[in-house]
């Protein structure tokens, strides 16, 4: 029997009780409401729920997995979520218990996401925009039609994570969130697979600017901005996620090539770092 089949199961056997409340929806499969509500307590509910958690963001798998929300997983089952998460949202650590001792403590932790101002995590810096393919933030078209009617034909607001002066926020989080790719181009973490806009940085010129850039344990390009907000001026290019097509106003100097493609390029970097926008030049990176 598999991790679904038996968290199903568990499910149906469950004696009458407290409702252990896991996040996501009734009909999502277990393994995703489990995965959902491990993210919602290691990123963000872990103070609410008395969950006791390092600096570093670790905490004790025994004591995630007393939270009642969890109360028919067992470590098995949490390792299997843990190894299988496309994303790799989650990251498993096993340390000695004492210098007499066989037993290990397992602790679990979020590779990134937190709102929690007590979690430091340990992240490499981003000194080049060379370190990575591209930086770009996901949104939906709805948050970025809600109130960006097109005003000036130049500024969008987003209701979530843009401003209409300040640029992307990452609003209750630590960080502003960035992929190193788009959909389709095998990204692990950092921009959601529904994401309906795509906005390019210009990373380069933001790290010369003085902005910081982190990358994740699990590939997340991170930067808290100046004050929370990546401005506007580094916005590269923006694009409708379906068709590739530029919005409005947004169109930069074409699209935006993966570095990471051109490196076996006899053409230097600088001039394929922007694709020309003319009718030789694919829509489709």
């Amino acid at each position: 029997m598999d991790i679904t089949q038996e968290l199903k199961q568990a499910d149906k056997s469950r004696k009458k009780g407290p409702s252990p409340k896991l996040r996501g929806h009734p009909r999502d499969d277990p393994r995703t409401r489990v995965s959902k509500s491990l993210s919602w307590l290691l990123r963000h509910g872990a103070k609410n729920a008395g969950l006791d958690m390092r600096d570093d963001g670790y905490a004790k798998v025994s004591d995630v997995l007393s939270n009642p929300m969890f109360r028919d997983v067992n470590f098995s089952q949490l390792q299997e979520i843990v190894d299988k998460d496309q994303k790799q949202r989650f990251h498993l650590l096993a340390e000695p218990r004492s210098s007499d001792s066989p037993s290990d403590i397992w602790w679990i932790r979020a590779n990134q996401g937190h709102s929690l101002q007590t979690v430091t995590l340990d992240m490499q810096p981003i000194t080049s925009a060379l370190d990575v393919p591209m930086a770009v933030h996901g949104t939906t078209l709805s948050a970025w039609e809600l109130i960006g009617k097109f005003t000036s034909m130049r500024w969008f607001v987003l209701l979530t994570h843009l401003s209409a002066t300040q640029g992307l926020s990452k609003v209750k989080r630590n960080h502003i969130h960035l992929a190193q790719g788009i959909p389709g181009d095998n990204v692990m973490s950092g921009m959601r697979n529904s994401s309906q806009i795509l906005i390019f940085v210009d990373l380069q010129k933001a790290l010369d600017a003085g902005v910081l850039f982190y990358l994740s344990a699990n590939g997340v390009v991170l930067t808290e901005g100046n004050e929370g907000f990546l401005s506007p001026t580094y916005f590269q290019r923006v694009e409708f996620a379906k068709g590739r097509l530029p919005v409005p106003g947004w169109e930069g100097a074409g699209p935006v090539v993966p570095r990471a493609s051109l490196t076996q390029s006899s053409i230097p970097v600088q001039d394929l770092l922007v694709a020309q926008s003319d009718p030789s030049t694919s829509e489709s990176i």
